[in-house]
């Protein structure tokens, strides 16, 4: 049944999953479900799909299983009749390993077809999402754009790190420190030592990285309930949101509240706004654009994103400043963000409650100034996040502003060109990158890589090794959240869709002015034009598997690196 047969009664809704009596399709179901212990009056019930990424292989995941229990309940007790359905997991730092990280910007896309093949081959009401690590947030939004079946996204929450040494550690301090190590700075026997504290329960990492911020932005967007991020993993808080998110996708099918609704271009707007104020991850601007790009939304998120230089930052979450996520939490989370930043929203736009945003935030406390500031009383009085352009970038770059040392608005260095970042970190091992340089990082892209190269490693060990301040890197490839330094990032066009990034030669100057919103390669035109007429794309025609697939179906990372179907 397609959108438009679908009726609006709020009181006696249709079900697409009501099969007429006496079809194939009805019987053949109706045989399934019973046997499994359903009752014939659950067959007549809102059918709910609770979309599962449990998996051992990451602590990111470990938890959901007992979250998906209580939303089970929470389901039958509204009304309705949950299903368990299971998804590929991606974990930023394991299933990394394979390829330089290659597979993890494809697992975002890969979800979102995992999802629409069980929830629309199924022909299910609704789906509640279970939100973990970086790719399944985006995923998960993405395939309720696409569907637009009533959902809810279900953010589950951050883990806690550990002491070592008597000094407060987490998987930041990990991530930093294997650089630490490789400039000599700290013994393996500390590294050891660090990565058997830091970590200290389920959940996505600490800090206000890529899977905190999409937890933080599927609450801006409408798409979660109030108070659900940050929000601890395996905490009271958690299972009570898990009830309160099965309740609340029942009333939403009832109601026939669904995600288009919600998804406007006011509440991008408004999660944007939310991104400049707080510092989120760069990776956001291309998971909000793939958001939008499902929803067949016509929105430069790009553009609107590059509108919001005048929005001051108002927390310092790391690695944004000293504060952590819990602290956030603790302070009034996205709510509180949005208390604070109501007179620059939209109001009036739907959410998940049923209600508007406006109505959501009617009864919200004031939250702690330590952590959380007013708008005319900020941080800092400069956006978290921004877009830069210029001959580098002529379809912009994206920077984390709140993360780059204050002390740095200007740099202006050669470049030194890597296109496999395990030889850019042996350069660093050797010292053979210098303060003063500006470390190009290329080919990394999602059509680059295909899918991807995680240049964030590079960053970690940067940072590590001291040269934080003195190197800016500058790349298409995937960054995470927790990096800091003076990094552009999500360069567009990037390497291999024949961007100028792929034109620069070792010894390029290159010019960043961030107060300017500048990325310059200062080189002539005449020299660039003779440079593209000799550059080729990387062929890609003889990877087999998903990446291949993947290469030959990835789109702009403008447009969000979604996939479109290959046409002649």
């Amino acid at each position: 049944m397609s959108d438009a047969e679908q009726p609006k009664s709020a009181l006696q809704p249709t079900l697409r999953s009501n099969f007429e009596p006496g079809t194939t399709r009805w019987a053949v179901r109706r045989a399934q479900w019973l046997a499994m212990g359903h009752s014939e009056e659950d067959l007549l019930k809102p059918k709910i799909a609770i979309v599962n990424s449990s998996s051992k292989l990451s602590v990111c995941y470990a938890h959901l299983d007992d979250v998906c229990r209580v939303v089970k309940q929470a389901i039958r007790d509204a009304g309705g009749l949950p299903f368990e359905i299971r998804t590929v997991a991606p974990s930023d730092f394991v299933t990394s390993a394979g390829r330089q990280a290659r597979y993890l910007m494809p697992s975002r896309d890969l979800l979102v077809n995992d999802i629409e093949v069980q929830v629309e081959g199924a022909e299910l009401d609704g789906m509640v999402l279970l939100a973990s690590c970086d790719k399944t947030t985006p995923g998960q939004l993405m395939a309720a754009a696409r569907l637009n079946v009533p959902s809810v996204v279900l953010p589950c929450g951050y883990q806690l790190g550990g002491l070592c040494a008597g000094k407060e550690v987490d998987i930041e301090e990990v991530y930093k420190s294997v650089g630490s190590l490789k400039a000599g700075s700290i013994s393996l026997a500390d590294l050891k030592a660090m990565t058997c504290s830091a970590i200290t329960g389920p959940g996505v990492c600490a800090g206000l990285a890529t899977a905190n911020t999409m937890h933080v932005l599927s609450e801006a967007l409408g798409m979660a309930l109030p108070r659900s991020a940050p929000i601890r993993a395996g905490s009271q808080a958690l299972m009570e949101n898990a009830a309160r998110a099965g309740a609340a996708i029942v009333d939403l099918i009832m109601r026939d509240i669904r995600p288009r609704q919600i998804l406007t271009p006011a509440a991008f707007r408004n999660a944007l706004r939310v991104a400049v104020a707080t510092g989120c991850s760069v990776n956001c601007v291309r998971h909000l654009a793939a958001t939008a790009s499902e929803a067949e939304m016509d929105i430069d998120i790009v553009a609107e994103l590059e509108a919001l230089n005048d929005t001051p930052q108002i927390t310092t979450v790391r690695p944004n400043g000293p504060h952590r996520i819990e602290d956030l939490d603790r302070a009034g989370g996205c709510r509180g963000v949005m208390r604070e930043l109501s007179d620059v929203l939209d109001l009036s736009v739907m959410t998940v409650t049923g209600k508007t945003l406006g109505e959501n935030l009617a009864d919200v406390p004031e939250p702690d100034r330590a952590f959380i500031r007013p708008l005319a009383d900020p941080f800092r009085h400069e956006p978290g996040l921004t877009i830069l352009r210029g001959t580098l970038a002529p379809d912009g770059a994206v920077v984390k502003v709140s993360a780059v040392p204050a002390e740095v608005r200007t740099f202006s260095g050669k470049a030194r060109v890597f296109e496999d970042e395990a030889v850019a970190i042996k350069a660093l091992e050797t010292h053979s990158i210098k303060p003063g340089d500006v470390v190009v990082l290329r080919g990394l892209g999602p059509k680059g890589g295909p899918g991807t190269v995680f240049a964030a490693s590079f960053m970690a060990a940067l940072i590590g090794a001291g040269l934080g301040a003195g190197v800016a890197v500058v790349t298409d490839g995937e960054l995470s959240g927790l990096n800091s330094g003076i990094t552009i990032g999500q360069v567009m066009p990037e390497a291999a869709e024949g961007g100028p990034l792929g034109l620069v030669a070792e010894g390029d100057v290159i010019s960043i002015d961030i107060g300017a919103r500048r990325v310059d390669l200062e080189v002539s035109e005449s020299e660039l034009a003779a440079r593209r007429a000799v550059w080729r794309a990387p062929d890609h025609s003889q990877i087999r598997g998903w990446l291949g697939q993947y290469a030959a179906m990835v789109q702009p990372l403008s447009k969000g690196a979604v996939l479109k179907p290959m046409r002649p």
